[in-house]
C-alpha cells in the first residue's frame, strides 16, 4: 500500500522558513531561562552560600537533563527525516518509541542521582556543604520522567513544523515555577519554608506542568488525529534502534560536555564561595544570552534533517550559512547589551557591590566565548541533523580533550584568576567549530546517510 505525501511538512530554505521555526523556539526557551534565573535570584535571597552551592548540583542535574536532549534531538532528526518524506506514519511510529526509551532513560537517571552521585561527588564538595546539595540533588531528580517527556513534546512540535505551539507549555511551566519558588523557599502565603530545597520542589512541579501542557496542546491542536499518536506503544526493534544509533552517541556527547563543565565547577571550590557564585551567574548568562543560539541550533537540525529526506542534500551547505548569519547577528545584539549594561544584569542576584565588581570581568570574558559558540553551534547542529551522530560524538571527544589541557593549566598548574579559568569556552567552541566545518564541508556525511 503507497503512503500518501504530506507536503506541508516538508522546509524551504528561506530566512521566513528559517524565522518561522526559530522564532516561536526562541521565545519558549526564553521561559525555562527566567525559571532558571528566577530561582537563583530567590537562592541569592538567602545569601551568597546557597547561591554558590545551586551551582554545583545544578551541573550535575543540567547533565542529566541535557542527556534527555539527546533522545530528544534523535527523536527530532528522524521525524523531520519522515517529514521530509511527507511519512506521517513512520512519524508517529518514532514519536511513541522514544516516548518508551525516554521513561527508561529517566528511571536510570534518578537511580543514579539517589546511589551513584553521592559517592562520586563526596570526594570533591567541601563536607560542610555535601548534605545540603544532595538531599537538594535527590529531590529534584523526581522531574526527570516529566522533564523527558516534556522534551520528547517539544521535538516533535519542532520536527513537524509546529514550533509555535511549543511556547504554551513553557509559558505555563514557567508561571508555576516563580509561583512556587517564591512561596517555597520563603514560606509565604501560609506554605511550609523549605529554604534551599524549595527550589527543587519547584522544579519538579514546574516540570510536570510542563510536560502536562505539551500534550495537551497536542491533543486539543488535532496533531494527535492527524498523525494518529498514542495508538501503539508496542515495542518496534527497528524503530526503537534507529532512535538509539542517532540518540546513543548525543548522549555521550551532552554528558561528556557537562561532566567536564561539572569538573570545572569542583575545581571552583578551591577558589572560594565567591568564584562559585559568580561562576553560578554565568551559567545564567550562558541560559538567557543563549536562547537565540541554540533556537536556531534546533532549526538546523530540523532543517538540514528535512531537506536530507527531500533529496536536497546539495542545498545544506547554503542552508547552514544563511542560519549562522542570523545567529551571530541575534548574538552580537544580545551580547553588546549585557556588556554596555553588566551591572544592571548583576544587580538582580542579590549581592554586594565587590561581587558585582569581581563579575563584571568575567562577563566579559565569557562574552567572547559566547561569540563563538554562535558560530560553532550551528556547524555542529547541521552534523546532528545529517544522522551522524558518532561525529558529533567524536567532534565533542576532541574538543574536551582541548577543554581539559586548559583548564589544567589554568586552574591546577598556574593556579590564574577566575576570568581566564572562564575563558575555557573559547577554546572548546573554536574546536567545535573547526571539526564541524570541515566535516560538513568535506562531504563525507553524504555517503550511507541514516537508515529511515
Amino acid at each position: 500500500m503507497s503512503i500518501a505525501i504530506d507536503k506541508s511538512l516538508q522546509v524551504k530554505i528561506t530566512n521566513r522558513q528559517i524565522l518561522k521555526i526559530a522564532l516561536p523556539i526562541s521565545v519558549a526557551l526564553i521561559i525555562p531561562n527566567i525559571n532558571f534565573i528566577t530561582n537563583n535570584v530567590f537562592l541569592g535571597g538567602l545569601g551568597e552560600r546557597e547561591l554558590g552551592n545551586a551551582g554545583t548540583v545544578g551541573v550535575f542535574y543540567l547533565i542529566l537533563m541535557i542527556s534527555g536532549n539527546g533522545l530528544s534531538n534523535a527523536l527530532q532528526v528522524l521525524i523531520s527525516r519522515h517529514g521530509g518524506e511527507g511519512n506521517t506514519v513512520a512519524i508517529s511510529k518514532v514519536f511513541a518509541q522514544g516516548i518508551r526509551i525516554a521513561l527508561q532513560f529517566a528511571l536510570a537517571g534518578m537511580l543514579l542521582a539517589w546511589f551513584i552521585a553521592p559517592l562520586c561527588l563526596k570526594p570533591f564538595i567541601k563536607a560542610e556543604n555535601f548534605q545540603m546539595e544532595m538531599e537538594f540533588l535527590r529531590i529534584r531528580v523526581w522531574g526527570l520522567p516529566f522533564l523527558y517527556l516534556f522534551q520528547c513534546g517539544n521535538s516533535f512540535l519542532i520536527a513537524t513544523l509546529n514550533s509555535k505551539y511549543m511556547m504554551i507549555g513553557m509559558i505555563g511551566e514557567a508561571l508555576i515555577n516563580i509561583f512556587f519558588d517564591y512561596v517555597l523557599i520563603y514560606g509565604a502565603l501560609s506554605f511550609p519554608q523549605l529554604g534551599f530545597n524549595g527550589a527543587a520542589v519547584a522544579s519538579v512541579i514546574a516540570e510536570f506542568t510542563g510536560m502536562s501542557i505539551v500534550y495537551i496542546v497536542i491533543f486539543k491542536q488535532g496533531l494527535k488525529k492527524k498523525f494518529n499518536l498514542f495508538s501503539d506503544f508496542s515495542y518496534h526493534k527497528t524503530t526503537s534502534k534507529s532512535i538509539l544509533k542517532i540518540s546513543a552517541p548525543l548522549v555521550g556527547q551532552f554528558a561528556i560536555s557537562l561532566t567536564t563543565w561539572l569538573i570545572f565547577f569542583i575545581l571552583l571550590e578551591s577558589y572560594g564561595e565567591r568564584a562559585k557564585a559568580i561562576s553560578n551567574t554565568m551559567r545564567n548568562v550562558f541560559g538567557f544570552v543563549g536562547i537565540f543560539m541554540w533556537a536556531f541550533a534546533s532549526t538546523t537540525n530540523t532543517m538540514v534533517s528535512n531537506l536530507i529526506g527531500q533529496g536536497l542534500q546539495s542545498k545544506v551547505i547554503m542552508l547552514i550559512k544563511k542560519i549562522m548569519v542570523l545567529n551571530i547577528s541575534a548574538a552580537f545584539i544580545m551580547l553588546g547589551i549585557l556588556n554596555l549594561f553588566p551591572q544592571h544584569f548583576l544587580k538582580w542576584f542579590g549581592q554586594d557591590a565587590a561581587f558585582i565588581h569581581d563579575a563584571v570581568p568575567v562577563i566579559r570574558i565569557v562574552s567572547l566565548g559566547m561569540l563563538m559558540m554562535s558560530i560553532a553551534v550551528i556547524w555542529l547542529n547541521a552534523v546532528t541533523g545529517t544522522g551522524k551522530t558518532k561525529m558529533n560524538l567524536l567532534i565533542e571527544l576532541i574538543a574536551i580533550i582541548c577543554y581539559l589541557i586548559y583548564i589544567y593549566l589554568v586552574m591546577i598548574k598556574f593556579k590564574l584568576s577566575l576570568e581566564w579559568a572562564w575563558a575555557n569556552e573559547l577554546i572548546y567552541w573554536m574546536a567545535i567549530f573547526a571539526i564541524a566545518f570541515w566535516y560538513i564541508k568535506s562531504g563525507r556525511w553524504k555517503q550511507k546517510l541514516s537508515e529511515r
